[in-house]
């Protein structure tokens, strides 16, 4: 095609009201300094009204006029291709919005035609009599039955709606009346309370607002892609990004699908989540997932492992539950019986009945349903049936009967409608992925406290500490078998942002020190639950300021910390929730945070943050060098090339200052590490330079030791051309807390024979035995490359 090499993606988040395509146009330019070869674009179809994200997609075929529509993405298509850039898009197959009806034309046909619309079959509804809403498709709007009396005839417009307050449904022809009642029973949907249980289709995880779509039809794969297949017709995109394609009937046939249309070059990542043991399926015909498997490694071999015991007591001690393997394993299966019984309980009861009518004989329904949940508790990974996985299934089955002899046929059941490859097999598996989610990520994630930087997507809580031979060899992994994989350390998913994660990380270092915070604070400011308050000290040190200013005198500070909280404490759902708040609960909540922030423990946290924040720089900037450099396609999620302090989202969809990066980016000469976050951005972009500069030295991967009393503390990696010497050397300090204290020493390493540059501090590197306290004098990160710098552009 030749089209530019891709060698580093940067995410931008789109938004009609704020930041559009010609917007990104307008920062093609300081990406391009900054040394970008690829922009990543967050979806582009036409969503909701007003929608901050894009995921909401409601008309799949035309690019949203609110971002600036078809001409926008070719003028911004063809301002990348002067620059000899590249351009990424995000696309949503699983879902589309459906909050407002009007708004999404394939949705409001086949609520006005029930099961005469054309699009009938594009959704994955659910019409069978025995559906609960007697074959009609159930809509979860109303508060009670009794809003039912509520409905009225809207004729302000040009056809009639039935209207329940704020929402409107269509009216199909010839069932109009004056009773509004009887309007409705005459409709092919049913408005039914939201926390009846009966749903008529498929949602995205429990959002009702999303409906699920079903790719595995030919007609509905075509028609939702049909924009692609322009964009791809017109050289618009070098590569696709696929959003949760578990989610799908069939992952690997959508895959297969979609690679046929967009060719065998382009770039092709799929959000895929892995189990902690889990290897992605290299059937597949895809360059990897999106990076959270990069993102755990990453992070993991920073944190200090000799620290878990005293954080394990800590929050046995604050808690009363340890937060540890044990715990979590023991946790996890239990809360998702809960989820799948509760706010999953529709798509469960729709898996069973698709059982019972697959199976041959008798089945009692509430003993397949149990036998059911209990299978999908103890799926260690979002779906069974990728090829690498073969066998989980019934290994998982075998250990249920096990344990619970008494389920054994209706298990029986359930393994005869996975051996037949059905709806049922089908189900199960959406199924599996959906409580996976919602169990772990949004709700244990929230209940447990012991290090919250490891509670992230992908990540695994129980182990503290990912040793360097292990990251060695699983980035030589990834260079081997998926070269081309995104790595990433911050998304508009991750549940705190990656420099508020490597500072939270450092307590690992601390941890006795942390536990006498935590307890002097506690005894001045009480927290409103032992969970919470360990959870929320731990995100408060994360994001704290350390630039001289209060947290109070910070614009927003105050009311992100209690946005956060909230949706904290009612993701957990252990003191409210979403559907039942505790209000007296969450204003004892807000007291609290007010207290912490305008009192002395604030003074205390801010003090203890600021003697802390060097070592979670150092790791801050570690972790950055060695994805930016490590094998894969290193992704840089907006504003991220600056210190930053996101949390969940919406936080981390926050507007990015263009003008403060690009008068940042021309000021660039050997900064300080300090607050200014200038030091982290002198990193990004030497990285991407040279990597966009010379991919040809990326190929390879070389683990580097140091010898030495403090070798432990080094963490660093050679990069080459495949057949030839290594050019490029990327090191980085870890465990600096313990390393100030008695220094580097005789420490050092063997640098290959030539002529090299560090190329952050700009200065010649003699090959031989290289001291890293030499090294390090400036910064806690080396960058090596055989090439001077005064060949590199821009330098």
């Amino acid at each position: 095609m030749g089209n530019p090499t891709i060698t580093a993606t940067y995410r931008l988040q789109l938004r009609g009201d704020a930041f559009t395509l010609t917007d990104a146009a307008a920062v093609a330019d300081y990406l391009d300094d900054l040394g970008v070869s690829h922009v990543y674009l967050s979806p582009i179809l036409t969503a909701s009204e007003g929608s901050t994200h894009g995921y909401d997609v409601t008309d799949v075929t035309t690019v949203s006029p609110a971002l600036g529509g078809r001409e926008a993405l070719t003028a911004l298509s063809e301002e990348l291709r002067r620059r000899g850039m590249g351009l990424v898009v995000d696309l949503v197959p699983n879902h589309v919005g459906v909050a407002n009806p009007r708004e999404n034309a394939w949705w409001w046909d086949v609520l006005t035609h029930g099961q005469r619309s054309d699009y009938a079959d594009f959704f994955d509804t659910d019409w069978r009599p025995d559906n609960g809403a007697d074959g009609k498709l159930a809509l979860p709007v109303l508060g009670s039955d009794s809003d039912l009396d509520s409905l009225t005839i809207d004729r302000t417009g040009e056809e009639p709606l039935l209207a329940f307050y704020e929402h409107r449904f269509p009216i199909a022809p010839g069932t109009d009346s004056e009773d509004a009642r009887a309007v409705h029973e005459a409709q092919s949907y049913r408005l039914v309370p939201w926390n009846s249980g009966l749903i008529g289709y498929r949602r995205f995880f429990a959002v009702s607002d999303l409906a699920g779509i079903r790719q595995e039809d030919p007609r509905v794969f075509d028609a939702s892609h049909r924009e692609l297949q322009s964009w791809i017709a017109d050289d618009l995109v070098d590569g696709v990004r696929i959003d949760h394609p578990d989610g799908l009937a069939d992952p690997a046939g959508y895959l297969d699908r979609l690679r046929a249309m967009i060719g065998p070059d382009r770039w092709l990542v799929i959000e895929k989540i892995l189990g902690h043991e889990e290897p992605l399926d290299d059937h597949l015909p895809i360059d990897g997932t999106t990076g959270y498997d990069a993102l755990a490694e990453l992070g993991g071999v920073f944190l200090d492992s000799s620290g878990a015991p005293a954080l394990t007591a800590l929050s046995a001690a604050r808690t009363e539950e340890r937060g540890d393997s044990a715990w979590l394993r023991q946790r996890e299966p239990e809360i998702k019986r809960e989820v799948a019984s509760t706010m999953l309980a529709p798509e469960v009861r729709r898996l069973v009945r698709a059982i019972l009518r697959e199976a041959d004989g008798d089945y009692v329904v509430e003993d397949v349903r149990d036998a059911v949940i209990a299978v999908v508790a103890a799926m260690p990974v979002y779906r069974s049936d990728y090829s690498p996985l073969a066998g989980l299934a019934h290994r998982v089955i075998g250990s249920v009967v096990a344990e619970e002899p008494h389920m054994a046929e209706p298990l029986a059941a359930l393994a005869s409608a996975l051996i037949r490859g059905g709806e049922a097999a089908t189900r199960f598996h959406q199924v599996c992925g959906a409580v996976m989610a919602k169990s772990v990520e949004d709700c244990l994630f929230y209940r447990t406290a012991r290090l919250v930087s490891l509670q992230e997507v992908g990540g695994d809580p129980a182990t503290v500490g990912v040793s360097p031979a292990e990251f060695h060899l699983a980035f030589a992994g990834r260079a081997t078998r998926w070269p081309r994989a995104m790595t990433t350390l911050s998304t508009h998913d991750t549940k705190r942002g990656e420099d508020v994660r490597a500072r939270i990380g450092v307590l690992s270092q601390v941890p006795s020190l942390w536990a006498e915070c935590v307890e002097q604070w506690e005894r001045i400011a009480p927290s409103p639950d032992p969970v919470l308050g360990l959870f929320l000290w731990q995100n408060l040190f994360g994001v704290w300021p350390v630039d001289g200013r209060a947290a109070a005198d910070v614009p927003d500070f105050r009311d992100r910390i209690h946005a956060y909280a909230e949706k904290a404490v009612r993701e957990a759902g252990t003191r409210t929730s979403w559907n039942d708040v505790d209000e007296e609960f969450e204003r004892d909540l807000h007291r609290w945070l007010d207290t912490v922030i305008d009192g002395a423990v604030g003074n205390a946290l801010g003090s203890i943050c600021t003697q802390l924040a060097p070592h979670g720089w150092s790791d801050a900037l570690g972790q950055k060098l060695l994805q930016l450099c490590g094998p894969g396609i290193p992704d840089v999620y907006q504003g991220t090339e600056l210190w930053e302090d996101s949390l969940v989202d919406p936080d981390n969809r926050r507007l990015v200052d263009y003008d403060v990066r690009r008068r940042a980016l021309d000021g660039l000469d050997l900064p300080p590490v300090d607050a200014t976050g200038a030091v982290k951005l002198h990193v990004v972009r030497t990285a991407l330079r040279l990597r966009r500069t010379r991919p040809e030295s990326f190929d390879t991967y070389t683990p580097v030791f140091a010898s030495g009393s403090a070798a432990a503390h080094l963490i660093g990696f050679a990069r080459g051309r495949s057949g030839a010497a290594q050019d490029v050397i990327a090191l980085a300090t870890r465990h600096s807390v313990r390393l100030s204290e008695r220094g580097w020493g005789d420490t050092g390493f063997t640098l290959p024979e030539g002529s090299w540059t560090n190329l952050l501090t700009v200065e010649d590197v003699e090959s031989g035995h290289v001291r890293l306290s030499s090294l390090f004098d400036r910064y806690p990160v080396a960058l090596l490359s055989r090439t001077s710098v005064a060949e590199l552009p821009g330098s």
